[in-house]
């Protein structure tokens, strides 16, 4: 499944769908139906630079004249929907804005320190909405976490990012100058996402530009809302999805216990938490497991286990919901986590 997020489909990204649709569906028309007209469309910097066509920038930084760039950006979109949900709308079409106008400066220092470094002429670039898509690997890279899935010959762990990152590297390796378009947006990204000299102020979509594009986007690209419980396997039932999920989550914990019991014995030092304590073992709950033969002496008190419906907070709730989650899934991942917010995305990014 190609996602790092819980739930599917466009819920609460209108400005996502539109960028997958509107740009798509010109691509396919420039390269199906009128191919003449892709010189218009070219980001052809030599023009720009000697006959001084500045709507080259515009026009030639929009539209991808490549399926497989198309394609492979869209996916990419798809993927990063994740921050419109988590900031909004505006604040995600801030970020495309601010990175798409440095990366109009970024490429031009790049192409003329090629030239003057190396004596490289470059004309063209590949041409479309790329260079914000890589920028967007700068918050996906610092605030998406990262959660292992599995391991390929016990050493290359395969995470819940990886995907997103070969998929970049397909785009990256899709024409011989995409590395400067890739280059450019990185460090677009990083100036925007650092905000240095005040440019997330400068370069930002005003507030009734904002709501003017909700009033026109919503009502058309608005998704439905996620179902209340989403189906993890095949043919499974409630019960088995629920026990699969628990599982899961038990075995990181089990992880995260073992390698806090290494480091204590490494490293003994006093005050720990006891890990053991805080995090039960999950598989516990709902188990009716025969009571061992007690010994002729005393009991010691055994850590009660935390109750089945532990109280949730509800702004953890609002805000794991403007993840794009559902208010159920929300719930059960924060009383399965003891309201631990970090414990409960983790193991929401994996479903």
């Amino acid at each position: 499944m190609f996602t790092t997020t819980g739930s599917r489909g466009m819920y609460k990204a209108p400005l996502s769908k539109s960028l997958l649709v509107v740009p798509s569906a010109l691509t396919v028309l420039l390269t199906l139906l009128v191919p003449q007209y892709q010189g218009l469309f070219e980001y052809n910097l030599q023009a720009v630079k000697e006959e001084h066509q500045v709507w080259r920038m515009v026009c030639g930084r929009i539209i991808c004249l490549d399926l497989k760039d198309a394609f492979c950006g869209g996916l990419l979109i798809y993927n990063f929907r994740i921050f419109e949900r988590r900031f909004g709308s505006r604040k995600f079409a801030s970020f495309l804005l601010g990175t798409w106008v440095l990366c109009a400066a970024v490429d031009f220092l790049l192409v003329e320190a090629l030239f003057f470094l190396f004596e490289l002429q470059v004309e063209m670039l590949p041409a479309g909405l790329l260079g914000p898509v890589f920028a967007l690997f700068v918050p996906f890279f610092r605030s998406i976490p990262r959660v292992p899935v599995t391991q390929l010959l016990g050493q290359i762990s395969i995470t819940n990012k990886s995907l997103v990152y070969i998929v970049g590297l397909q785009l990256l390796t899709s024409s011989p100058f995409m590395w400067v378009i890739a280059l450019s947006g990185l460090l677009s990204g990083v100036l925007y996402h650092c905000n240095v000299l005040w440019v997330q102020r400068l370069l930002a979509v005003p507030g009734w530009l904002g709501r003017v594009g909700a009033l026109l986007l919503e009502p058309l690209l608005a998704g439905s809302e996620p179902t209340q419980e989403a189906p993890v396997g095949m043919g499974a039932t409630l019960d088995i999805q629920r026990q699969q999920r628990m599982d899961l989550l038990d075995q990181q914990l089990l992880l995260s216990q073992l390698a806090q019991i290494r480091r204590n014995t490494q490293q003994p030092q006093a005050g720990l938490l006891n890990w053991s304590r805080l995090f039960p073992t999950l598989r516990q709950r709902g188990r009716n497991a025969a009571p061992p033969v007690a010994a002729p002496q005393a009991r010691r008190p055994e850590p009660a286990a935390p109750p089945e419906n532990t109280p949730v907070t509800e702004e953890q709730v609002a805000r794991l919901m403007e993840m794009g989650f559902s208010r159920v899934d929300a719930q059960e991942a924060l009383r399965a986590s003891n309201n631990d917010i970090n414990l409960a995305t983790n193991f929401l990014l994996q479903h």
